[in-house]
């Protein structure tokens, strides 16, 4: 299950990639399978093993094209081990709620990606993830959990400010955010309550089968109670002084 929308958010073959607080690798796997050049950084030592093992995987099963790389590593989204413009695309999703220093994640973000290079951020969306903290206080409240809930206005004004050009949003994942009132208003940890466990089920069957009449009613929804927000931005080219230096020069 993607949130990012690669229709919105081009990626060429060759492209070097990072997604940056990978997670279980999804975004990450579908970078890879579009022939990019893919690093996925996690802290979580155990989900890095498991993204390394499905990168094999891919590779033995030749569902990523030639050309394609994968790496997955170890490290801290707050100091990236990458030198200075060494991405084309980075891609961080549902990761800056959790971190109390947003606005130097965004600066690291900006210092590895190169002059017009593309990035894409995701977080919860304001009035789904609302209800969520209103019903429960252990859907938050859990060592590495959400600690902020984002605005639009206020996730477009921080891209803004970290030196990055928002060129697009919109919001994703629907039919998601009922599963998680669900979830918060009979336990978060209660997954044996029957509207839980059916709608869980649901959810499973659309993502497998992908029913046009259920892509539908989401594409519908979205705007609504769409799970997330999607923010895609790029980094500006500086401007060129070689005229003004050769002036100087003369």
């Amino acid at each position: 299950m993607l949130t990012v929308d690669f229709s919105r958010f081009p990626l060429a073959p060759g492209d070097r990639v990072l997604d940056l607080g990978c997670g279980a690798g999804r975004h990450a796997f579908e970078c890879y399978r579009r022939g990019a050049q893919v690093v996925a950084l996690d802290q979580n030592a155990e989900e890095i093993r498991e993204v390394a093992k499905w990168f094999a995987a891919m590779k033995e099963a030749g569902e990523a094209p030639e050309g394609a790389t994968a790496t997955a590593m170890e490290g801290d989204a707050l100091a990236l081990p990458f030198p200075d413009e060494s991405f084309d695309v980075v891609i961080i999703s549902e990761v800056m709620e959790h971190i109390p220093d947003d606005k130097g994640v965004l600066a690291e973000m900006v210092r590895v990606l190169k002059p017009g290079g593309r990035i894409a951020v995701t977080v919860p969306r304001y009035g789904p993830e609302k209800v969520c903290w209103a019903l429960s206080d252990a859907y938050h409240e859990v060592e590495g959990g959400h600690i902020r809930i984002y605005r639009a206005d206020e996730l477009v004004g921080k891209i803004r400010e970290a030196g990055l050009k928002p060129y697009g949003s919109h919001h994703a994942h629907a039919l998601h955010s009922p599963y998680w009132w669900l979830k918060c208003a009979f336990g978060v940890d209660n997954d044996k309550a029957l509207p839980v466990r059916a709608y869980h089920k649901l959810l499973v069957w659309d993502i497998m089968k992908k029913p046009f009449a259920t892509r539908l009613a989401e594409q519908a929804l979205n705007p609504l109670i769409g799970k997330s927000f999607v923010v895609y931005a790029t980094k500006p080219h500086l401007p060129r002084l070689a005229e003004t230096d050769g002036v100087a020069a003369q």
